[in-house]
């Protein structure tokens, strides 16, 4: 089956009574994985409804408490906002190593969890800053933490009537910062063999409060490594309780073996890019401080 037919809705309820009469539809958030998977045979929606008209879906918000981030606002738009930027460097990193600058003009890192690739660049960095998803339903509206979100390589919690409309961020502490750091075989627009994505805490006497680490590509899901994290609360990132961080990584690592790497060798590099994101995340908290 071909697209037959390609739809702009400007609302929410407008988008979901058009997905709610075609379920073979498939939402636009970006288009950047959706056309390939279309041209590859892989993916074959009989209508396309391109989210990037519904206001809601393309904000951005810093007020109060949180960061809201609509699921179809681009990465360009993301990586040029000049406060999310500065308050969450590491999701920054993250969004500008997909792909290029076109690409990242339409892309949108509601589309890349959706997408749900365990490779993907942004969702370390959303896990890592405790993002959750907000999820719109026939029943409703429903909260979910982005570590819970993917359900396995392209799967992702979605039900089938349901829709990503917002990600949601905690605006971070005093002293707080976070990194992303991958390994790719080349150095532009390629998929990482590994990831990393890295949040810190620290107090006035560098004593770490909080943290969360998380990987991707070396399992079927990116992770959260709760384990990661504990290891490093209480200390102040002294060498023996990074090393304590990185032996967790690798123990909670499951990665594949092909042609870009081996399971071994994704395993030992998931680990040196956990200790240099801490060390990354470690000198921005000082570099802030002394500002």
């Amino acid at each position: 089956m071909a697209v037959q037919e390609f739809v702009a809705p400007k609302s929410l309820p407008e988008a979901q009574g058009i997905f709610a009469n075609d379920s073979s539809a498939s939402w636009l958030a970006g288009g950047t994985d959706l056309l390939v998977g279309i041209r590859l045979g892989m993916r074959d929606p009989s209508r396309i409804i391109d989210l990037k008209q519904i206001p809601e879906l393309m904000a951005l918000d810093v007020s109060g408490d949180s960061i809201l981030i609509g699921a179809a606002a681009s990465a360009y738009d993301i990586l040029h906002n000049s406060e999310i930027g500065s308050l969450c460097p590491g999701l920054a990193d993250a969004l500008d190593l997909i792909g290029s600058t076109q690409i990242q003009g339409r892309c949108s890192a509601g589309g890349n969890l959706c997408n749900a690739s365990p490779a993907a660049d942004s969702i370390p960095a959303l896990i890592a800053n405790g993002a959750v998803c907000r999820i719109l339903g026939s029943s409703g509206e429903r909260l979910l933490p982005v570590e819970d979100f993917i359900v396995g390589p392209g799967q992702n919690a979605l039900k089938s009537d349901e829709l990503l409309v917002q990600l949601v961020l905690p605006k971070p502490m005093p002293a707080t910062s976070d990194a992303y750091l991958r390994l790719t075989p080349r150095t532009e627009m390629d998929i990482a063999v590994a990831g990393t994505g890295v949040s810190i805490t620290l107090d006035t006497a560098g004593i770490c409060t909080a943290a969360r680490v998380a990987i991707g590509a070396v399992a079927p899901t990116p992770l959260l490594v709760e384990a990661a994290g504990q290891t490093l609360v209480g200390s102040k990132l002294e060498d023996d309780a990074i090393d304590s961080a990185v032996t967790a990584v690798r123990a909670a690592a499951s990665p594949i073996s092909d042609k870009r790497g081996s399971a071994q060798y994704r395993t030992h590099v998931v680990g040196v890019l956990v200790k240099r994101a801490i060390q990354r995340a470690q000198a921005r908290i000082n570099a802030g401080a002394k500002a």
